[in-house]
C-alpha cells in the first residue's frame, strides 16, 4: 500500500520548514546572508543540519525563500502607503518614507536585501522585487499624471528611476562599514537622508522644489 502523508503530517513539515525560516532571517537580521551558516541556523531551530536540507534543496534555495519573505513585506508596506488617502505625489512621498525609515530602522537586513554581494540567485530575486516596486511605482506616477500633480513622462522610465535612486542612496549609508563607524561614534542624522532621498526624488518627478 503506498504511504499516503496525512493532514497532521502535512502542517508538521509546514511548521518545521517556516521555523528554519524564522531562524535563517534571524541570522541574516544578525550579520547578512554572508554571515548566515547552516550550522547556526540549524542550531537555533533545533534540527541536525541535514533535517534543514530535508525542507530545502540547498542553502541558496533557503536564503531566496528568505530573500522573498523579506522582500515581499517591504513592497507590502510600500503598497500599503501608496493606498492611503491624498494625491500621487501625497502617496509617493509616504511610501517613499515608508521604505526609507523601514530601511534605517533595521539597516543589517536592508542592506542584505538592497545591496549586500549575493550569488545569482538572490540577485534574480533582488531584480525580480525591484521590479515589483518599480510597476507599483509606474501606477501611482500615472494617476499623478492623470490628476495634474505631475507632469507628463514616461511613468515607465520614471518609476525605474525611482527604484534605482531609493536604492543607490542607501548603499553608502547601510553598508556594514559606515554602520561601524556610526556605531563607534559618529553623528547620524537618519531624519535629514530620508528627507533629501525624498526631496530628490519628488523633485524629479515634478521638476519643482520641495
Amino acid at each position: 500500500m503506498a504511504y499516503r502523508e496525512t493532514e497532521k503530517m502535512r502542517h508538521r513539515k509546514t511548521a518545521a520548514r517556516q521555523q528554519i525560516a524564522n531562524c535563517t532571517f534571524q541570522c541574516v537580521a544578525e550579520g547578512g546572508f554572508r554571515n548566515a551558516k547552516i550550522t547556526r541556523i540549524a542550531q537555533l531551530s533545533g534540527v541536525a543540519t541535514g533535517t534543514i536540507y530535508r525542507h530545502f534543496k540547498s542553502k541558496e534555495d533557503l536564503f531566496a525563500e528568505i530573500f522573498r519573505q523579506a522582500t515581499q513585506r517591504e513592497v507590502d508596506k510600500v503598497a500599503e502607503a501608496l493606498a492611503t488617502p491624498g494625491n500621487a505625489i501625497t502617496r509617493l512621498e509616504s511610501a517613499l518614507r515608508q521604505f526609507a525609515e523601514r530601511a534605517m530602522k533595521a539597516p543589517v537586513i536592508a542592506w542584505s536585501l538592497i545591496a549586500e554581494p549575493v550569488d545569482p540567485k538572490l540577485e534574480e530575486e533582488r531584480l525580480a522585487y525591484r521590479e515589483a516596486y518599480a510597476t507599483l511605482f509606474e501606477q501611482a506616477i500615472r494617476e499623478g499624471i492623470e490628476e495634474g500633480c505631475i507632469p507628463d513622462q514616461d511613468a515607465r522610465q520614471s518609476s525605474t528611476c525611482l527604484v534605482g535612486a531609493i536604492a543607490e542612496s542607501f548603499v553608502g549609508p547601510l553598508s556594514p562599514r559606515q554602520a561601524g563607524q556610526v556605531a563607534a561614534g559618529e553623528t547620524n542624522n537618519n531624519d535629514s537622508l530620508v528627507n533629501t532621498i525624498i526631496r530628490f526624488c519628488i523633485q524629479g518627478l515634478t521638476g519643482t522644489r520641495r
